[in-house]
This record gives C-alpha cells, structure tokens and sequence, in this order.
C-alpha cells in the first residue's frame, strides 16, 4: 500500500477522526487485532500532544499524518511545526528511556508533562521523537502482516 497522508487543523475535534482512520489503515495493513486499540491510543496521544502545540504556538498551521505499511511494518507519522524555542536540537531519534540529545521529553512539550510520549512508548513497538526548534516528529510502528491481497 502507497502512503496515506492525511492534515488536519488543529482542532481537538479531529484527533478522533485522525485516531479512526489509522484505524482502519492499520487494520488494511494487517496489524493483528489485539494491536489496534493501541495504535488507537498512540495516534490519539500524538495528535493531541501536536493539537495542543498547535494551538499554543501556530493555530493556523495544520498537523499533518503519514501512515504506511512498508516491510511488514505499520508506521505512523505524526508532525507539528509548532515552534520549540527550547529545542535545541539536531532531530536526532529519541533514545529508549525517553531521551532526546540529552534533553528529558518533559523538557520538549509546552505545558504537559511528557505523560503523553511516556504513553506512545508504551503502546508502539517502536517509537522514535524528532525534535527541532521548528517542530516535532513523533514517529511509531507496529508489526503488520497484510492479509488482504494487493488488488483488494
């Protein structure tokens, strides 16, 4: 399957719209069943983390989202360009433990208390948070064995 993309204005009300198509796009991509309330629940929290981002810093400015399903993995993409004075960052990938170039996740996100990405990590295999002072990238992924044939 091609990339989905998918942006959003920075709206509380879209995440759930956001949160039901990765859904659906998960599920296309064969991500088992027991999986997908936890792709639900990432997508969710990264969305939201962005939204409120958004809604600080750039109201006006859409989040954006790339789900695909390349090499037996489900990758979701959620980006903000909310502005990150305090990034002081070369997007480097989020280290296990919750660290970004030395700097705690707490430290990256405006008024919340990094719960939000300590959730992400929890539910998605994988999770890598690009960080930069002109946004951030909070990427996941799940395993994903397509059970549909390609012209379906």
């Amino acid at each position: 399957m091609a990339t989905v993309e998918l942006t959003f204005s920075a709206l509380p009300a879209h995440v759930r719209t956001a949160r039901l198509i990765a859904t659906a796009v998960a599920r296309r991509a064969g991500v088992a069943e027991d999986l997908l309330d936890e792709v639900r629940l990432a997508v969710g929290e990264a969305c939201s983390r962005a939204v409120e981002a958004h809604r600080l810093h750039c109201p006006d400015e859409p989040v954006r989202i790339e789900l695909s399903d390349d090499s037996g993995r489900f990758e979701v993409t959620v980006t903000d360009v909310a502005p990150n004075e305090d990034a002081d960052l070369s997007g480097e990938v989020t280290e296990p433990g919750g660290i970004a170039n030395g700097y705690e996740l707490a430290s990256l996100l405006p008024d919340m208390s990094g719960l939000g990405l300590a959730v992400i990590a929890g539910l998605a295999e994988d999770v890598e948070v690009y960080p930069s002072p002109k946004g951030m990238r909070v990427k996941m992924g799940w395993p994903a064995v397509s059970s549909l044939p390609s012209s379906a």
